[in-house]
């Protein structure tokens, strides 16, 4: 059908501290990794057959994924370093020049390859996608979605001619500027004829670099438009945000974990909770050895991971907590993202165990 290439290789920095020790793809939703809903997503359209890039704390994705046997695909990996100093740090080499790496390397990209970065969930409708690049005979082929004017600036937008050639790129403009609202959703496909446009042994950039040299070739290079759901994970209010719809059960395919012991409130295997003394308002997911003591209110969407310890009279509302993460006694949490070693709120404000900012307590419930 098609072979496939997830971007996994960046830093993830704008959403630290969420990737200050994961790569940015293993950050859990539902408590499984971002990437590990890709992949099921690919091997569900039959493609089996995919590279990832890596970089920063690779041994992170490769560990948990391996061969990708578990999931019925192949799985195969290219690291991007340098030594320094006696060392190897990671180096990515840029979206473009990391598959140009693979291609000198092995020539993996035989055949027409689907391009998707390791950082969104997204339900697209792969077959249909391929279909269209195919019978359009193109080159590389871009999908977008289009999205409201007054957003145009979060985004790289594609200016295409009547036929959905592309044309031109707008890097996030302002609504006024904006020749079009199509949102590159960072999703390509490419025959392997593209993969040989990119310069060797150099970083090059997908978006910036090899798309403005396919519209100055004139290739064949076409935008499509589709409607699916493409949830970026690019900052922390994304990541919360995606969290809260993902509770609601917005998000097709995505099931929540556990049991579901009352409406809209799910549980994990061998919980300690005073069912008589609490208030648990849906949807609210209670992990595996999840200790709630009496008087604890939870309000829905939450999330509390596995090994947490709500302490008596606390209250969490429409919060993600990390496994292992205590909540002290009438503490007050709303709208934040919880881990033992650190708070996260909306906005992004992140505060430290310990720090002398803030009056909130919590820490590591295994200590």
């Amino acid at each position: 059908m098609a072979k496939a290439m997830i971007l996994a290789a960046g830093q993830g920095t704008r959403v630290r501290p969420l990737t200050k020790n994961v790569p940015k793809p293993m950050v859990p939703i539902l408590g499984k990794p971002v990437l590990e809903y890709l992949i099921e997503h690919l091997a569900r359209f039959g493609v089996k057959e995919i590279m990832i890039n890596v970089a920063f704390n690779h041994h992170k994705i490769e560990d948990y994924f391996r061969d990708g046997h578990r999931w019925g695909v192949e799985i195969g990996y290219s690291y991007e370093g340098v030594r320094d100093h006696g060392e190897i740090v990671p180096k990515a080499l840029g979206s473009a020049g990391g598959m140009r790496r693979i291609q000198d390397f092995g020539g993996f990209f035989d055949q027409t390859t689907l391009v998707i970065c390791g950082d969104a969930l997204i339900d697209l409708d792969i077959r249909a996608a391929l279909d269209e690049h195919r019978h359009k005979k193109a080159l590389a082929s871009v999908v977008t979605l289009e999205v409201p004017r007054e957003q145009v600036q979060n985004y790289g937008v594609v200016v295409t001619d009547a036929n959905g050639r592309v044309k031109s790129f707008q890097e996030k403009p302002s609504p006024a500027a904006a020749k079009s609202t199509l949102a590159s959703t960072g999703i390509y496909i490419f025959e392997p004829e593209a993969i040989d446009l990119i310069p060797p042994g150099r970083e090059f950039d997908i978006g910036s670099e090899l798309f403005p040299l396919l519209v100055a070739e004139e290739r064949p290079f076409y935008a499509q438009t589709r409607f699916f759901n493409w949830i970026d994970i690019g900052r922390l209010t994304d990541y919360w945000a995606v969290l809260q719809r993902v509770l609601r059960g917005e998000i097709a395919q995505m099931d929540m974990p556990g049991t579901e012991i009352r409406p809209g409130v799910w549980v994990g295997l061998n919980t300690s909770i005073e069912w008589d003394s609490v208030q648990v308002v849906g949807p609210v997911y209670i992990g595996s050895g999840v200790r709630i003591d009496p008087g604890v209110s939870v309000i829905g969407p939450t999330w509390i991971g596995h090994g947490s310890h709500l302490r008596a009279g606390s209250r969490v509302e429409r919060s993600i907590l990390f496994e292992y993460t205590r909540v002290g006694e009438g503490q007050r949490f709303s709208e934040k993202i919880l881990s033992p070693q650190y708070c996260v709120d909306r906005s992004g404000e992140t505060l430290y165990v310990g720090d002398d900012r803030t009056e909130l307590r919590w820490g590591d419930a295994r200590a």
